[in-house]
Parts: structure tokens; C-alpha cells; sequence
């Protein structure tokens, strides 16, 4: 009997929302032994749904391909590694995925996410069980050497965190995770979560290990339905196999996990705004200090990292930190995963080292614009990062490089508009996010948002444009300064971008 051929067909929710499930059953109706393996995504979401077919030569990709084509890609060979107009050969091969540097994603697309056998033989635990053999202190060592920093967008250095928290005294301490990916052009979460849940497993529980805490939550937004029922499956998998539980790989250490759903507040995706919402209260941003790693969750020392930042962790600690420590730039080390979205011709994920020039990752592999029109503007960071011009995209792609130009890396979404975008309207539409997202604890933030909103219609409709456009600088001057969070304090940065790079866009049309 012949062999079933194995096929990969994304579970990723981008990858379903254009029809990903009805692949993969026509596919096991097409009268051939074959096997499906539901992979994640591989990031290049323009191809989606995106099918593998194993073969001799290695796994060659059709995409994107559509349910009701699936009986004549089978007739013309797609399950032989047969060429046709949608093959796009040996994915390994291709350069969107060639010329990546992946750590985070260096199984997303690979394996089967909810497979331990899939993630031991493709390297899984091996950070953790060296983990385990030293000392807590010689992991947040280890940690702080590499030059980590958090990728949920301030860039702090993860290993101070660590030690802040492992220095802390106290029975209790907790580990939480920050997956409620709000920003606008963000899904490298998401896209983790569903393509290789274990990796944020384990990074949690060597985090864990290394601070002295017994148990961690995993806090996602509730428009991650998907993200959310992998990562469940995925933690009771997990206590099934002793990687969570009681003896943690036989260590006697004991660590557990628990998912929390947001309820939709960008807001929560501020450290103690989510703090407050984990403990059953409304997500409110706290005062600091007292900061997280000494008073969070419970007020107990907590280590609040993003999804990145802690799937970065395995990595580190089975290749040594001079490994990590090897790759970037200055004081940006390790890689970063860029998501490429909005007006786009080449969509999806792009994980590299720091350095990359912003051009080169919009142009060269983003394909430039969907549209075919030129590049106006892009933004970085999410809602509340800055508009970087045309003429600004060779900027590198590292965090001091974006804080000299005043802006910011953030989470690393990175959102194109072509010519056609008015600039007036984006800044108009950043102060209108943050009136309507803001928790409403500070004055500066809550009101200022609003105000925001008014003045700049005035200088749109033409109504003393030049005192209004100064009263919009004092008003950006404030929240920046006199906001309790980011929320507040980052607004301007958009405005400002707007008015610096395109101030005809406020005032031409009068």
C-alpha cells in the first residue's frame, strides 16, 4: 500500500478566514491517502490559504489556494510536487523565508502547534531543561547578558525586570503574560499563540523558575478566539507531559499557567491597566511608582512581559546568550518579528535581526504598495506611533535609530499608506482613538483627547489656523508630559509627525 503523502494546511485565523478549513477537507475527499497535518501560519499571508506537500525535494507550496480549486490542483499533481501556476516551489527556499533571521517563529509553520513530539524533535524544552540545571540567578543572568528587551513597545531591558522581581521578597510572585495585541497592524501574537504555543510555555515557566514564581496568566484579547482555545489545549497538553504541574521535568519545581480573556479594552494592553483587569476590576491604569516587578498582581512582585519577549526566552537559554547577543545592532540585540500591513502589496510576518532598514523590509519584501501607488507614509508602532515619510524610510529598524527620529518601534507594526491618504484626517483620527480607549483616570489624557479632536477640525475648517495650530502644540506638550501612562503620553506622537511631515494637509485646502 502506498504511503499516505503528508499535507500542511494553516489552522492560523488568517489563514481560515479565506478558507483554510475547507482546503484541508477537500483535500482528504480528493480519493488519495493522504495525511493533514494543521500547521500555523508562515507569515506570508498574501499566499494564504498556503498548502505544503512533503515530497523528496522538501515542502512545496501552493498558494493562495481557493476550496473550489483543490480537485483540479490534485488532478494536475499538487500531492506529487507537480508545477502549476499556483506552486511557488520549496517554501524553506523562498525569500521572503530564506533571507528571515527566526527565533520566536522558528517552528511557526513547521510543526503541528499542539504535537509535543513536533516540538521535542524540533529542539522544545531544551532552554528550560538548562534552565533548570543552574541556579534562578544564573537564568535572569543569562537573560540580562543576551540584551533582551521587551518587545510589547517600551524596549526595557527584560533581565532588570527579572532581577527586580527575583530580588523582591515575598511567598507569592507571578508571571504574566501581555497578549492583548491591540495595535492596528499587529498579529505576530496572535500568530504565535496558534502556530507554536508550547514556545510561550516554556519561556513562561523558565521565567518563572528564574524568579521564584509558582504560577502565571496568560491574559488575551477577546478577539483571539483562536489564540485563545490553542493556548488552553496547549497548557493541558503541557500539564500532560510534566512540562507544567508540580515537578516540572522532574525538577521538583512547580509552576502552572492560566489563560485570562480580555474584554476588549486597548487600554489593557498597558501593564497594570491589564493587572487590574486580572484581578476582576476595571482595567484602570496604576499610579508608579510602586512598579509591577515589586507591587502587581495581588500586589505581589510580578514579571510582565509580552509574548515576544518570552518566546524569545527558550532560544536564549539552549543557545547562550552570546548567540543572541550576536545578532542586531548597539543596544537593539536579538531579532525582532515586523508585521507588514495596510496598504500592502506583500502582507505577513517578517522575523530579523535589529539593523534592517525600514525601507528595505517595505519595499524590497513588502512588495511597496498594494495599490501600485507611490508610499506617502508609514506607521510604525501602532495607533499611537509616528508617520514616517517616504522620503524618512531608510531609517534602521532598531529601538535609539526610531527615538532619534522621534518615533518608535513599539510592538513592530508597521502600516503603509499610499498618495491618496490625508495626513489631517490620521492625526485627527489619533486623538479620536485615544478620547475613545482612555481609561479616564488622568485629566490630560481623558480630556485632552477630546479637545484634541475639536482643535484640529478648527484648523481644518479654516478657523485661525495659526493660533489654533499653536494651541494644538501647547496641548500635545501636555499630554505628553502630564499623562499617567502611555496612552496619553504617546497620542502626540502621531499628531506631531503629521503636522512636521505634511502640514499642508491641515491648511492647503483653504
Amino acid at each position: 500500500m502506498t504511503a499516505p503523502v503528508t499535507v500542511y494546511v494553516p489552522c492560523d485565523s488568517a489563514a481560515l478566514s479565506v478558507g483554510a478549513d475547507l482546503v484541508a477537507a477537500e483535500l482528504e475527499a480528493a480519493g488519495r491517502p493522504i495525511r493533514v497535518v494543521r500547521n500555523g501560519s508562515r507569515g506570508m499571508l498574501w499566499l494564504e490559504p498556503l498548502v505544503e506537500v512533503v515530497t523528496d525535494r522538501g515542502r512545496i507550496g501552493y498558494g493562495p489556494v481557493e476550496p473550489e480549486r483543490v480537485g483540479d490542483l490534485v488532478a494536475a499533481g499538487l500531492l506529487d510536487g507537480a508545477d502549476h501556476e499556483l506552486c511557488q516551489g520549496v517554501v524553506d527556499q523562498l525569500p521572503w523565508l530564506a533571507d528571515q533571521t527566526r527565533i520566536c517563529f522558528a517552528r511557526v509553520g513547521i510543526t503541528d502547534p499542539l504535537s509535543p513530539e513536533d516540538y521535542l524533535a524540533h529542539g522544545g524544552m531544551a532552554g528550560l531543561r538548562r534552565a533548570l540545571a543552574r541556579s534562578g540567578g544564573d537564568v535572569v543572568a543569562e537573560v540580562t547578558e543576551s540584551g533582551l528587551r521587551g518587545r510589547g513597545g517600551a524596549g526595557f531591558p527584560a533581565g532588570i525586570k527579572w532581577k527586580t522581581v527575583a530580588d523582591t521578597p515575598g511567598p507569592d510572585k507571578f508571571v504574566c503574560c501581555n497578549a492583548d495585541e491591540g495595535d492596528s497592524g499587529t498579529f505576530a501574537d496572535r500568530m504565535l499563540m496558534e502556530g507554536d504555543p508550547f514556545t510561550l510555555v516554556e519561556g513562561m515557566t523558565i521565567a518563572g523558575y528564574a524568579v521564584g514564581a509558582q504560577e502565571g496568566y496568560i491574559y488575551i484579547r477577546s478577539e483571539y478566539p483562536d489564540a485563545v482555545r490553542t493556548m488552553r489545549k496547549a497548557i493541558e497538553i503541557a500539564r500532560a507531559q510534566g512540562w507544567l504541574g508540580g515537578d516540572v521535568l522532574g525538577s521538583g519545581v512547580r509552576f502552572d499557567l492560566h489563560v485570562r480573556v480580555g474584554a476588549g479594552a486597548y487600554i489593557c494592553g498597558e501593564e497594570t491597566a491589564m493587572l487590574e483587569s486580572l484581578e476582576g476590576k476595571r482595567g484602570m491604569v496604576r499610579a508608579k511608582p510602586p512598579i509591577p516587578a515589586i507591587t502587581g498582581l495581588f500586589g505581589k512582585p510580578t514579571v510582565v512581559n509580552n509574548v515576544l519577549t518570552l518566546a524569545s526566552v527558550p532560544a536564549i537559554l539552549a543557545d547562550g546568550a552570546p548567540a543572541y547577543q550576536a545578532l542586531g545592532v548597539e543596544r537593539s540585540r536579538g531579532t525582532q518579528v515586523f508585521q507588514l500591513a495596510g496598504n500592502i502589496a506583500r502582507g505577513g510576518v517578517f522575523e530579523t535581526a535589529f539593523g534592517l532598514s525600514l525601507r528595505d523590509l517595505v519595499e524590497r519584501y513588502g512588495g511597496a504598495t498594494r495599490t501600485g501607488r507611490p508610499i506617502r507614509a508609514v506607521q510604525v508602532g501602532g495607533p499611537l506611533g509616528a508617520y514616517v515619510p517616504e522620503s524618512g524610510l531608510d531609517l534602521p529598524l532598531e529601538y535609539e535609530a526610531f527615538a532619534s527620529a522621534g518615533a518608535m518601534l513599539g510592538h513592530g507594526g508597521i502600516v503603509v499608506f499610499d498618495d491618496t491618504v490625508d495626513m489631517a484626517a490620521m492625526a485627527r483620527f489619533a486623538m479620536e482613538f485615544c478620547a475613545e480607549e482612555s481609561c479616564g483616570k488622568c485629566t490630560p489624557c481623558r480630556v485632552g483627547a477630546v479637545r484634541g479632536v475639536e482643535v484640529i477640525d478648527r484648523i481644518v475648517a479654516g478657523e485661525d489656523p495659526d493660533g489654533n495650530l499653536a494651541l494644538l502644540g501647547d496641548l500635545c506638550e501636555l499630554m505628553t508630559d502630564g499623562s499617567l501612562c502611555a496612552m496619553g503620553g504617546l497620542t502626540p506622537m502621531p499628531v506631531r509627525s503629521a503636522l512636521l511631515h505634511f502640514p499642508d494637509d491641515f491648511t492647503a485646502r483653504h
